[in-house]
């Protein structure tokens, strides 16, 4: 018996891929690099189709029909790279390498660029759903070769999460287009769960409602415009009551969120392209500063507020509830440009419709609202330059303005931080006013490093000679 495809790397993910794989029909060849954790899947789960046990590398290789296909599911970093050094000398020209972690894109378009030259083909694929995705059906964004994907890609729509029968899979774009579409997923999730947890803030530091009335409050919200899988497990979280104490779930967590990495890679590459996720960076910061409880003790007791007494409006849970609307927007139109920064910048065609038609389902930022931002795209001439330019998105940000002002003014006011918040209303205003400071950025500039500058009434680049008589001359900007 031969497998369709192997599968190296058997920790939680990887052994479900490999299980949902079985269950989809395919005859599943299993490596790890210790043989205990192969003999564990196979002991429980061994029941969940064909699978084939392997004990080196060379046997898993051995065990695949052609093309063969091999899914690495370790590590992202060096182990994959380690991997990949052992596998290369063992397979043959038409092969497929796939790396189904959680690798750095630049990574993947190196390893696809090194393995090519092998005339083998390099895939690297983004899969987000968590471990339940992994096996019961992920969104699935896959890079590569146009032909990998010929060979590799009906596998992975039949394992895909499905919604209305369509699977959440489509191919991405060449090299490390797969990747980069699911870190830019990331980073918007990173913002997305910030900007609730602003609201579960504003709403009980500033209107005293407790976690299990929220809890309500996120179930009734998840039935509107906000419905998404995030807020239906923040109702969750939210309802939990710890079994050791009594309390609030939320109340016996230690307040320091963790991160593995994508979301500060998001922001890095988001910097490199000149694009601006100022919401997304926010919520990176946001976790780094939870984090740093030393430091954070000790301003307890050392910084002063100076709060104010502000009287909550009795509209106050409503205009949460628009403002963390809107700011969600901002976190998709965010992402969205910086997708199509990246397009350019990489030669990809990325097919932006399709990127949220593969987020409806499976995935972590799955939400109502993606249904509306592959309508704002399906049309060509009449794509939007920014997801909030788009017809049904301009008016709903329009309704919602006045409660986000208040939201972020009374936080202002009570002294409760709302990073996301704030940093997605300037962003929108930053978009929408007809003059923004960066002209006297540009003077400063220029006086202090002749960087010139542009004129409004008439084409060319100029300087004003600062130390001298401050003439200005027409120069030519080398920055």
């Amino acid at each position: 018996m031969s497998a369709q495809i192997g599968v190296t790397g058997l920790a939680v993910m990887g052994a479900n891929l490999a299980r949902n794989l079985a269950r989809n029909g395919y005859t599943v060849a299993l490596h790890n690099r210790s043989v205990e954790k192969t003999d564990a899947l196979l002991h429980k789960h061994g029941g969940d189709g064909d699978f084939i046990r392997t004990e080196t590398l060379q046997e898993l290789v051995d065990s695949l029909e052609k093309p063969r296909r091999v899914l690495i599911m370790v590590k992202a970093g060096k182990p994959v790279d380690s991997v990949i050094d052992q596998l290369t000398p063992l397979l043959e020209p038409g092969d497929i390498v796939i790396d189904g972690g959680n690798s750095h894109y630049e990574d993947t378009r190196r390893r696809e660029a090194a393995l090519s030259e092998h005339d083998l083909h390099f895939v690297g694929v983004g899969v987000s759903g968590g471990e339940e995705g992994a096996l019961l059906g992920p969104s699935i964004m896959p890079g590569g070769s146009r032909e990998s994907y010929d060979s590799l890609g009906p596998m992975l729509e039949k394992i895909s999460a499905k919604y209305d029968g369509e699977p959440c899979c489509r191919w991405i774009g060449t090299d490390g287009a797969g990747h980069f579409v699911k870190m830019v997923h990331n980073g918007i999730e990173y913002a997305d769960m910030q900007v609730i947890g602003e609201a579960f803030d504003l709403l009980r530091s500033g209107a005293g409602i407790e976690p299990a009335d929220q809890a309500k409050i996120f179930t009734d919200w998840n039935a509107g415009t906000l419905s998404s899988f995030l807020i239906e497990i923040t109702a969750e979280v939210l309802g939990h009551t710890d079994a050791r104490t009594g309390k609030p779930f939320v109340d016996v967590v230690v307040d320091a969120a963790g991160q593995k990495g994508t979301g500060r890679w998001t922001v890095v590459s988001a910097l490199e392209l000149g694009s601006p996720t100022s919401g997304i960076a926010e919520s990176v910061f946001a976790r780094a500063l939870s984090s740093q409880l030393e430091q954070r003790l000790k301003a307890q007791d050392a910084l002063q507020g100076h709060e104010a007494t502000v009287e909550v409006p009795e509209t106050f849970v409503e205009d949460v509830r628009l403002a963390l609307y809107a700011s969600k927007l901002v976190s998709y139109a965010q992402g969205i440009d910086m997708l199509t920064a990246a397009a350019k910048e990489y030669g990809w065609d990325l097919n932006l419709e399709e990127i949220a038609s593969l987020w409806r389902a499976g995935c972590i930022i799955r939400a109502e609202l993606l249904d509306d931002i592959m309508k704002a795209y399906a049309v060509a001439d009449e794509r939007p330059a920014n997801l909030l330019l788009a017809p049904a998105f301009t008016e709903a940000i329009a309704g919602a303005i006045p409660a986000w002002r208040r939201v972020v003014a009374t936080a202002v006011q009570l002294g409760i931080p709302v990073p996301v918040f704030s940093a997605s209303l300037a962003y929108y205003d930053g978009l929408r006013r007809k003059r923004l400071p960066a002209a006297l950025t540009q003077g400063l500039r220029d006086l202090f490093g002749a960087h010139t500058y542009n004129r409004v009434d008439t084409d060319g680049t100029f300087h004003t000679l600062w130390g001298e008589d401050k003439s200005e001359i027409e120069a030519v900007d080398t920055h």
